[in-house]
């Protein structure tokens, strides 16, 4: 309260150049009527007169501010404070009358309104009362007109730190579930890894073991060195992908064929991390592990309309019908989630059996050239 008088205590030059700036639009019409009725009072009285009547309301105007704050119309209170301000107006309408009349008289500016002090005030009631309540209102709704605009303002920002707030906490909970996928998935693979290293130690091949200790150290080398990011190029992807694979060739050194046809326009597309690892390690639990003989997986990139396509085939025996979704494991699963989450419904991935025999996934989203961390999103 006591800022807002001190505001309107600095800002009453302003309110001094808008009361000048209505005087001399009020000496206009004055001036006129005075032409038309060939009054013979000097203009400079009528200049006079009109800007002294309004530099009255300029003094008058931080106390009707004042008033309008401590009394704002409310709807619990819209009644009594509407009555209250047609009285205050009427009120400060009076009291401007009546010091105008004494400038009036003392001045005799209007020769033909009167000369003495009760002649201009009976005068200047009957002309100018009901101007001066409209003029008390004219400073109240500037004064409301500028604190709603004020209040709009404050809601503006409020609601756009809100809005930021809520897409940080968005882009926060994206991020977070991303990472519980990537921490489910991770151990998933490990532990099914170590599995086999255990299987060969007891089988007493110690060299198979060591080899397969090996490559899993440098995998997991490599996913530590990128375990902060959700993408990374599709050449650090097969990198990924060819260390895992190396891992099952000393599974099935005789049985698994794996081949890897990459479009060269895809080798920087941006990929999700160790997107291709759960889909061909059921590949080949699916194609090989059910079979006693050898087992082939193509695995293929393509671009196609601007969209990345990762294929992921095998010639195994193929998934029972209606058994596609009783058949998705915690790899597939993870890899679906994490593929809404990045890309929402630009991404799709399919599960189906081929005519020939064996199971082929297909995973397609957006196209995003992957540069150092930074991914950008081409242009058609």
């Amino acid at each position: 309260m006591e800022n807002g008088f001190k505001r309107d205590l600095r800002n009453y030059p302003r309110y001094f150049l808008l009361w000048t700036v209505l005087g001399l639009f009020y000496f206009s019409q004055g001036l006129t009527q005075r032409l038309i009725s060939h009054d013979p009072t000097p203009w400079w009285n009528y200049l006079l007169g009109w800007l002294s009547g309004v530099y009255i309301w300029a003094l008058l105007t931080p106390a009707i501010l004042w008033l309008g704050r401590q009394f704002p119309i409310e709807k619990r209170k819209g009644f009594a404070r509407i009555s209250l301000h047609l009285l205050l107006g009427a009120g400060f309408s009076a009291f401007e009358l009546i010091l105008e009349s004494a400038l009036y008289s003392r001045l005799h500016l209007f020769p033909l309104l009167t000369k003495d002090f009760r002649g201009a005030l009976s005068q200047l009631m009957i002309r100018g009362f009901h101007g001066g309540v409209l003029q008390y209102w004219m400073v109240l709704g500037v004064q409301w007109g500028v604190l709603y605009y004020r209040r709009f303002q404050e809601r503006s920002r409020e609601a756009l730190k809100f809005e930021l707030r809520a897409s940080e906490l968005q882009s926060q909970l994206v991020t977070a579930r991303l990472n519980a996928l990537k921490m489910q998935l991770q151990p998933h693979f490990l532990f099914n890894t170590l599995n086999a290293i255990t299987v060969l130690v007891r089988q007493q091949k110690s060299k198979d073991a060591e080899k397969m200790l090996g490559y899993l150290s440098d995998l997991l080398r490599g996913v530590l060195q990128d375990v902060d990011a959700q993408e990374v190029s599709l050449r650090r992807e097969l990198e990924y992908l060819q260390l895992y694979l190396a891992i099952e060739q000393v599974r099935f050194p005789d049985r698994l064929r794996v081949e890897v046809s990459a479009d060269p326009s895809t080798q920087e597309a941006s990929v999700p991390q160790l997107i291709l690892q759960p889909i061909v390690e059921n590949a080949i639990r699916h194609g090989i592990g059910r079979s006693s003989s050898s087992g082939r997986i193509l695995i293929s990139a393509s671009k196609i309309n601007g969209a990345v396509e990762l294929r992921v085939q095998d010639d195994g025996p193929g998934l029972s019908p209606g058994g596609l979704s009783e058949d998705e494991g915690i790899g597939l699963t993870n890899t679906r989630s994490r593929l809404q989450q990045l890309y929402g419904r630009d991404a799709r991935l399919e599960i189906e059996n081929c005519d020939r025999g064996g199971v082929i996934v297909t995973m397609n989203f957006p196209f995003r050239q992957f540069d150092g961390g930074i991914v950008r999103t081409e242009c058609l």
